[in-house]
């Protein structure tokens, strides 16, 4: 069975037409058309507010919904679905992308949405919260963008369907343009303007108003160049002039950066502003990448301490043995630390977009602020005026009031009442119906009082207002002035430092530091350095605050090792590079610098550091006492791939009091033990032994005694010996004053080895043994157990005289270094 149509034949009287147009034409102008629409409708500010139109959509729609900054936050949600709705039908998207820049801190530098929630991150690594999250309203300084919008300041037109209307452009109390920039990409151009500081740009403003001829130098006295947001530094002004001068140019961004002690062993850069749009984790994540296919050394570790408190810290440890400078140039020039920013003012003049300087769009922008301060002052005179008539009209009235009764009372309606009165009091009919309206309540004599002030003070404002649009200068005056408060409630100080060259970040300074000749020094207070050079220290070993005596120093190269001898008799190698640089100076350095050695060493719980020695095999060897008396002279033979070695083989309860490392072979070895026994005899009376050797017999003891120093001295220079009396702990009060005595060396007559010695101190009523000794090259220096000085008594040429009572304990006793 066939199935019927059921299409019904068209009409005889529809022809069809069909139009032949070249696919060219069509392109071309549908192209143009598009291209138009996203110039002029989404992708370049307009020159007299700075805003897009989805910007200025969002001002214009949070003022109209009443979100100002004293008011309580909406969600953001609801302002997108209401520019959405009303003005904008381009979807939520790019409504609210719009609406979070314009509250990131780091985005604008004048913000115009107050922000509350999670906004996003600098660099967008961490993307805002959706809209149904945050909130806003409109910041302090958006209400000037606004304001007297209501006062016939700037024209309106249709929105997209007809049922609302919208500004052209906002009135704008301040250069928007300048103040925050734009970036966007029409179709086949772009625009990329970088923020500038308020107070900088409304000076320059001014100025130009005071003097419309001013050429761009003196502008440039205003306006030297962009502040960002997020600070750093602008290496090279060349190019900014030419920005200002043809509104295209190019400057770089560096980040700001300090050299650091980021631990007690390591330094670090430590970057306090980033570049323009630049992240941490950006440059994090380039700095990894970087290290793993080895094209950036030095680096050691990086963490990002960024918290709300302190603002950006990222923290790059530098690896030890390379220059933090060279390692800096180096990350400005393979990483974000360094951006450059390419200037291209391109705005909306009159509907065009045209590429503006530094001068043209502040003309652009003064030009449209006297137009709303004009159109303003009419709007205001107007309204005014209108007012005046009607107080006028009252006025008249109540001057034969109780004629006005009685007319409205003869009169049949309001009508009648209405012509008889203007007939009567030669009134305008829009004077008439106000007194029709007036409450009788007000008709009495404080309300006359009351509209005779209203009408002196219209007079005065209309006269104010019309001696402004009389005249351009007064006109200028007035912007002026406003211009003076807005830069007064609102500007800030400039965050980003001009640079005038864009050459190399830092002198050109090797990667990795060179092995160069320094001293390792040891402190009385336990601490760890490396001189800038191999110098001895001119001036004696002190430091410069608390008076720190150097107790031990070393020989070196900054790339090399030392031995650390410690008191149960092992030796640790120490990474000279590890240890902080001290300043370069030749005399008193400041251990300050230093760092502890727990820092660098690890101690068993009661081990202490003896002296430091250098690994030189070619030395005479080091010199070794113990509290028993054994001395030994150890082999120079360190194995490079230890970091720990045997220099002696203790018994059981003994411990090394002493070690020095011997310079020439030629020294004399000192034993001082408790009983007040001195001895000395040539280092060449003690056979080297290897390193596992438990030494020999260095001096005789009685029953009880013990050494209390052992060291090395130069006969043939200058030297003394300290010692201190007291009393052994618990035997007697300890409240008894302690005796010194300083003799030079050589009173002390050598002797043989494993022998008694000489009496070195005779003890006074109250004191039966040495509490503390030292014997070295002169002059000595004293400190305290905490680094403060402590003055020595005059040298007694009595070798076994009694002491000098001392003022302050003695800790450390050291010689020049």
């Amino acid at each position: 069975m066939a199935r019927r149509s059921t299409k019904t034949p068209p009409p005889e009287e529809f022809e069809e037409r069909i139009l032949d147009i070249d696919v060219v034409d069509e392109m071309q102008g549908s192209f143009l058309e598009y291209a138009y629409s996203v110039i002029y409708s989404r992708a370049l500010p307009d020159a007299r507010d700075g805003l897009k139109p989805v910007h200025r959509r969002i001002v214009y729609q949070m003022n109209e919904m009443g979100l100002r900054p004293d008011r309580s936050y909406v969600k953001c949600a609801r302002v997108v679905g209401e520019v959405m709705g009303k003005l904008h039908p381009h979807g939520d998207a790019s409504i609210y992308d719009a609406l979070v820049r314009m509250a990131q801190p780091f985005s604008m530098r004048l913000p115009l949405v107050d922000g509350h929630g999670n906004f996003g991150s600098l660099g967008n690594d961490d993307p805002p919260a959706a809209m149904r999250y945050t909130e806003c309203r409109m910041a302090a300084a958006t209400s000037l963008m606004t304001e007297s919008i209501d006062e016939d300041t700037v024209d309106f037109a249709p929105n997209y369907d007809g049922q609302e209307r919208e500004p052209a452009a906002l009135p704008a109390a301040y250069p928007n343009l300048l103040v925050n920039g734009a970036s966007g990409i029409a179709v086949g151009m772009a625009t990329n303007m970088p923020p500038h500081n308020l107070g900088e740009v409304i000076a320059a403003a001014r100025h130009l108003i005071k003097h419309p001829g001013a050429d761009l130098a003196t502008l440039m006295r205003f306006v030297p160049g962009p502040d960002l947001p997020t600070g750093g530094r602008i290496a090279g002004l060349a190019g900014i002039r030419d920005a200002y001068e043809t509104g295209r140019g190019t400057f770089k961004i560096r980040a700001t950066v300090a050299v650091e002690n980021v631990t007690a062993r390591r330094k670090g850069l430590v970057v306090t502003e980033l570049p323009f749009t630049v992240g941490p984790e950006k440059v994090i994540a380039k700095i990894k990448d970087l290290v793993g296919a080895k094209k950036l050394q030095g680096i050691a570790d990086v963490k990002d301490l960024t918290d709300r408190s302190h603002g950006l810290r990222l923290v790059i440890e530098i690896k030890n043995g390379f220059n933090p400078e060279a390692v800096l140039a180096q990350l400005y020039k393979l990483t974000p630390m360094e951006e450059s920013f390419g200037i291209n003012n391109v705005a909306l003049v009159d509907g065009q977009p045209l590429t503006l300087g530094l001068k043209e769009l502040l003309e652009v922008y003064l030009d449209h602020r006297f137009e709303v301060v004009r159109r303003r002052s009419e709007f205001r005179r107007g309204k005014r005026r209108d007012r005046l008539h009607l107080v006028e009209g009252l006025l008249t009235a109540l001057i034969d009031i109780d004629e006005v009764i009685r007319i409205i009372r003869s009169s049949d309606n309001s009508a009648e009442a209405k012509q008889s009165l203007i007939a009567r009091f030669s009134l305008s009919e829009i004077q008439t119906q106000y007194i029709l309206d007036t409450p009788l309540r007000r008709l009495t004599r404080f309300d006359r009082i009351e509209l005779e002030s209203e009408r002196d003070r219209l007079n005065t404002e209309i006269a104010e207002l019309t001696r402004i649009l009389d005249s351009d200068a007064e006109l200028r005056k007035l912007v002026s002035s406003e211009l003076a408060v807005v830069a007064k409630k609102f500007g800030t100080d400039r965050r980003t430092v001009l640079l005038e060259s864009a050459d190399a970040p830092v002198q050109a300074v090797p990667l990795q530091v060179a092995d160069d000749p320094c001293r390792v020094l040891l402190s009385s207070t336990g601490l760890l350095a490396r001189t800038a050079n191999g110098e001895p220290l001119e001036g004696g070993s002190t430091k410069r605050v608390k008076h720190d005596v150097i107790v031990s120093a070393v020989p070196a190269t900054a790339r090399g090792h030392v031995g650390a001898v410690t008191s149960t008799g092992r030796m640790l190698r120490l990474s000279v590079i590890d240890l902080p640089q001290l300043p370069d100076t030749a005399s008193a350095p400041n251990l300050s610098g230093g760092a502890p050695i727990a820092e660098f060493l690890t101690l068993d719980e009661g081990e202490e550091l003896v002296c430091l020695t250098t690994l030189d095999e070619s030395s005479p060897g080091l010199a070794i006492g113990t509290r028993q008396g054994v001395v030994k002279r150890v082999v120079p033979d360190y194995p490079a791939n230890k970091d720990e070695l045997e220099v002696i083989g203790l018994r059981d309860g003994d411990r090394v009091v002493g070690a020095v490392e011997l310079r020439t072979g030629d020294e004399d070895l000192v034993f001082v033990t408790s009983e007040a026994q001195l001895l000395r005899y040539p280092a060449s009376q003690v056979r080297p032994q290897g390193r596992a050797a438990g030494g020999m017999a260095g001096v005789k003891l009685p029953e009880g005694a013990e050494v209390i120093f052992f060291g090395a001295v130069d006969p043939a220079g200058d030297a003394a010996v300290f010692t201190v009396a007291g009393a052994a702990q618990g035997t007697l009060d300890a409240s008894v004053q302690q005796s010194a005595k300083l003799t030079p060396f050589d009173q002390y007559p050598r002797k043989g080895r494993a022998t008694g010695g000489v009496r070195c101190q005779r003890f006074l009523k109250g004191e039966d043994r040495l509490v503390f000794a030292w014997a070295g090259a002169t002059p000595p220096r004293a400190a305290g157990s905490s680094g403060a000085p402590v003055e020595l008594p005059e040298p007694d040429p009595r070798r076994d005289g009694s002491g000098m009572p001392l003022t302050k304990p003695v800790a450390v006793v050291a010689g020049p270094v």
